[in-house]
């Protein structure tokens, strides 16, 4: 009997070890993202000033939702694709800096990426993406 238990009591450890090390977690927020091509000046947060733009051009512009009355200016992102139409993602997340508000009304994703930034997550620069974002 007590072997018995022993035997169910170590297939659930199994099963749930398994489970975590398969799952994707979530711990951000959901969105969706899409590129968007130069020019990238002037913008909301910096006007024409190159300095406003991080190395390797990894920064974007936000919609609504996350502009927060100009607020979101110089905040970092870490972005992670999940999705999309024909499996546009590549492994991995991106940092990436808050410079410019999304002028498109609607804007067509919850975060437009520089065309860098973009490339980082996905394999199809024209694509618009599902991911996961989280403020660090």
């Amino acid at each position: 009997m007590l072997m018995g238990k022993l035997l169910v009591i170590r297939r659930s450890i199994f099963v749930l070890i398994l489970l975590l090390c398969t799952a994707q977690l979530v711990f951000g927020d959901i969105g969706t993202a899409s590129s968007y091509a130069p020019p990238y000046t002037p913008t909301k947060c910096g006007g024409n000033r190159e300095d406003q733009f991080p190395e390797g051009n990894l920064f974007v512009a936000v919609s609504e939702v996350l502009w927060d009355n100009g607020a979101a200016c110089g905040r970092r992102y870490r972005l992670r694709c999940l999705s999309g139409r024909n499996k546009p993602c590549r492994r991995g997340t991106v940092d990436v800096r808050v410079v410019d508000f999304c002028s498109k009304t609607p804007c067509p994703s919850t975060i437009l990426m520089s065309n860098d930034a973009f490339a980082t997550l996905s394999r199809s620069p024209h694509a618009k993406i599902n991911i996961e974002y989280i403020q660090i």
